[in-house]
Order: structure tokens, then C-alpha cells, then sequence
């Protein structure tokens, strides 16, 4: 068997091999765990395949803290022109790089089988492949300095380290690690100029560092010099980088709606959550008909954008399609309706209203009249409900219900008879149970989306 500088043929032939492998499912868990569930976009997939760099980028440095090693004790006091001196970790660079391209194609040829929206960032696919080859030449040069048999795992353990701190710093050091920012809003878009910067930077440090490196193990100049150069590129990445302002949310989404019952409109990576949120939302634009905040129209507005009452439309955020989302973006929007009472009392009675409204059972409530509050409200019809929400949702937004609003509460109910006697009521009215007739004629203008404007 053939060796090559003290390392033979075949061992590296199937170190590669395996390295390779072992990349590919490493990259690939890694994805999926990126993945926005239940999201059909391109930027899903980029932003993916970038996020498993946290785990095959150090995979890739031991690998390239290994050969280093081995390669160092096999050219022990021999001289290295360049080219022999570079040959190895670029070949490394190559392997992994191969490993993130099959990774790619992977996630790709499934991306293509369905329909997807908006488009492949080829920056994007640079900021990874830049990444990985920064992990393998920091592995390299930590192989050659210290050839130890705990080197690789250690170097490893260190690029996990450092650009786990990086990527989860604030400020500047988030964007010298390759990343798309956590959390990532499909709104907010994957900036290709940002892209490009990052790549410029990963690229130009990457080359300064196995440059510089050579320059010493083989004595040229020149090489020093070309590793200056690359020192001024990475320095103008980083500038660019640090000088970049955070980009605005995407403007004018071309967003994909279901019509009916009601209006319901996502980003259009993620159609395939229309019938289920138009089936949560339905009913709660129902039961907010006639009242300010009625709506005929659900919409889902960026992560960061805080939701705004707005007459006739419900904005919701929906940050994936994972099992539940429905019913999460349907929490979130009924706690926007009206602000937490900061005192007890009014707190139980909102909570009434709340759970109703979300379609859960009613809480019972800390105190006695909030018990009673709840059984009050759950002996109405949901006509009764609904028409009781007509009348009292400023006060329920205001954080003003009391127990004159659920039939006086206890004492309320047995001081109800004197109360009538006297001809002051204690307690607000609720409208009887309509006829048979015209609860029919109500349910089918209540499912009419026009008679909730």
C-alpha cells in the first residue's frame, strides 16, 4: 500500500469518505431542526443548511485538526514550497464543501417537488460555504501547532464554543459568526447585500489565516503578503458588516388568501395553514361581531410588529405550522383585545371573557364571585353571550367589569328581588333567549361575513 507523506493512500481516501458521510447526516438533522415546520419557502432552506453549520463546522475542524496532525509528524524536518504546504487544507476545504453541496442538493431536490415561494439565495449558499472553510483552516492551524491526540476533539469543542458565543452575542459579534439571526422571520427576508458582506468577511479571514499560516511554515514573502491583502478584504467585510443598518421588514408581501368564511391571508410560505386558521378564526369573528374590535379579515404580520387593533382586520403572528399554531396565534390575538388587570377582581372576570372567546372551558377564578361570575355566564346562550359582549366590551377592554356586569354575584342575586321592589336595579340587564325563529334567522346572518362589519 502507497504512502503519501507518512499517511497512506486509502487511509485518507476512507477518512474522507467518512468524513463525508458523517457531515451529510450531521447537516441534514441539523437542517431539519432549523426548518421552520410546515413553511414552503427557499429562505427556509437557506436559512437551514447555514444553522447546520453549528454542527458539522465542528465535525469539519476535528477532521481538519486530525490530518494536520498527522501530516506534521510525517513532514518532520523537511522544507515545504507552497504549494505542498497548501495542498492538504485546501483539499479539506474541498471535502466539506462537498458534503455542504450534497447537503444542498438533498434538501433541494425536496424543495422542488413541491411548490415553493420566493427564490434561492446563492449568497446565502457563500455565507455557508465560507463558514465551513473558516471551521476547517481554525482546525487545521490548531493541528499543526499542537500535535496532540486530544487536539482534534478539542478544536471541535472550541469552534462549538466560540461561534455558539458569537452567533448568540448582541450587537456586532452576532455577525462575524455565519448566521441568519435568531429568530428568523420569514418577513424579514434573507438580505442578499448582508449576505454578500458576511461571505467577503468569512472568505477574507479564512484566506488571512491559512495564508499567514503558510508563510511561516515555508519563509516566503509573497505569501505573507497575499495574507496582508486578505487581512484588508476581511477588515472591509466587517466594516460593511458593523456599518449595515438592521433591514425593515418586507414590504408589499404578496400574501396567499382564503376568501371565505372569512378572509384569511398568510405569508405564502405558509398556505398550507389557511383552512385551519380560518377555522379558528371563524368562530371568534362571530363572537366579535358588532363590537370595535369585529373583523372580517385575518392577517399575519411580521414577529417583531406588535399587534394593532384595527377596525374590520385582526392581525396575528404565526411563526411556524407546527401542531398547534392555530390555537396559538388564536391566544395571542384574544389577549391583545384587552390589556392584564392589574387588580384581582377585575382580572377573574376578564378571564371569563377571555377563555370564552378562545373556546375553553371557564375558569373558576380566585374568589367566590368569580365562581359565580362563571356559572352566571355559562347559564346564557351563546346568542345571550354575544349580544352581553355588545354591551359591555369597552368596560371589559378598560378593565372594568365587576359583578354587576355577571348578575350581581351572590349577594347581588339574593338582593335582586328588593332591588326590583324599589326600582333600583343592582344589576345589568341581559336580552332573553330569542325565539326559535329568530335564532335561526341570527345564525345565518351571523355566518354571513357582511353582517359583521
Amino acid at each position: 500500500m502507497r504512502e503519501h507523506a507518512g499517511v497512506t493512500r486509502e487511509e485518507l481516501k476512507q477518512s474522507a469518505a467518512v468524513t463525508v458521510a458523517v457531515l451529510l447526516a450531521l447537516g441534514l438533522i441539523a437542517a431539519w431542526s432549523v426548518l421552520i415546520p410546515g413553511v414552503d419557502a427557499w429562505e427556509n432552506i437557506v436559512a437551514a443548511v447555514i444553522g447546520s453549520l453549528r454542527l458539522t463546522g465542528p465535525v469539519a475542524a476535528a477532521f481538519a485538526a486530525w490530518v494536520a496532525m498527522r501530516k506534521r509528524r510525517a513532514l518532520r524536518g523537511r522544507s515545504l514550497t507552497t504549494w505542498r504546504a497548501l495542498k492538504a487544507p485546501l483539499a479539506i476545504v474541498v471535502v466539506v464543501l462537498g458534503s455542504f453541496s450534497a447537503t444542498v442538493l438533498v434538501l433541494a431536490i425536496k424543495t422542488v417537488l413541491t411548490e415553493q415561494s420566493g427564490r434561492l439565495s446563492l449568497a446565502g449558499l457563500g455565507v455557508g460555504m465560507a463558514g465551513l472553510a473558516l471551521y476547517s483552516v481554525i482546525g487545521w492551524i490548531t493541528g499543526w501547532l499542537v500535535p496532540r491526540a486530544y487536539t482534534p476533539p478539542l478544536a471541535g469543542l472550541a469552534c462549538y464554543g466560540l461561534f455558539t458565543w458569537l452567533a448568540g452575542g448582541r450587537g456586532w459579534a452576532d455577525k462575524l459568526a455565519p448566521g441568519t439571526g435568531e429568530p428568523y422571520d420569514l418577513f424579514q427576508g434573507l438580505g442578499g447585500t448582508a449576505f454578500l458582506d458576511q461571505t467577503v468577511w468569512l472568505l477574507g479571514i479564512t484566506a488571512a489565516l491559512l495564508l499567514g499560516w503558510a508563510a511561516v511554515v515555508t519563509r516566503q514573502a509573497l505569501v505573507l503578503a497575499c495574507a496582508l491583502l486578505a487581512v484588508l478584504a476581511a477588515g472591509t467585510g466587517v466594516a460593511r458588516l458593523l456599518g449595515a443598518t438592521k433591514p425593515a421588514a418586507a414590504q408589499g408581501i404578496a400574501y396567499s388568501c382564503q376568501d371565505w368564511p372569512i378572509t384569511v391571508c398568510l405569508h405564502p410560505g405558509m398556505r398550507a395553514g389557511l383552512t385551519e386558521l380560518g377555522a379558528a378564526f371563524t368562530k371568534i369573528a362571530s363572537r366579535l361581531a358588532g363590537t370595535p374590535a369585529g373583523f372580517t379579515r385575518v392577517e399575519q404580520r411580521p414577529l417583531e410588529e406588535p399587534l394593532q387593533p384595527s377596525a374590520g382586520l385582526a392581525q396575528i403572528h404565526v411563526p411556524d405550522l407546527s401542531a398547534g399554531f392555530a390555537d396559538e396565534a388564536v391566544y395571542e390575538y384574544v389577549e391583545s383585545l384587552a390589556a392584564k388587570c392589574p387588580d384581582t377582581p377585575a382580572g377573574g372576570y376578564r378571564e371569563i371573557v377571555v377563555a370564552w372567546l378562545r373556546g375553553e372551558p371557564l375558569p373558576g377564578g380566585p374568589l367566590p364571585e368569580h365562581q359565580y361570575a362563571a356559572a352566571w355566564f355559562s347559564g346564557l346562550s351563546e346568542h345571550q353571550r354575544r349580544e352581553w359582549l355588545r354591551m359591555f366590551f369597552s368596560d371589559f377592554q378598560a378593565c372594568k367589569l365587576s359583578s354587576t356586569h355577571f348578575g350581581g354575584g351572590p349577594a347581588g342575586a339574593a338582593a335582586a328581588p328588593v332591588a326590583a321592589s324599589t326600582g333600583s336595579p343592582q344589576v345589568y340587564p341581559v336580552y332573553p333567549n330569542p325565539s326559535d325563529e329568530e335564532r335561526s334567522t341570527n345564525w345565518g346572518s351571523e355566518m354571513s361575513p357582511k353582517s359583521w362589519q
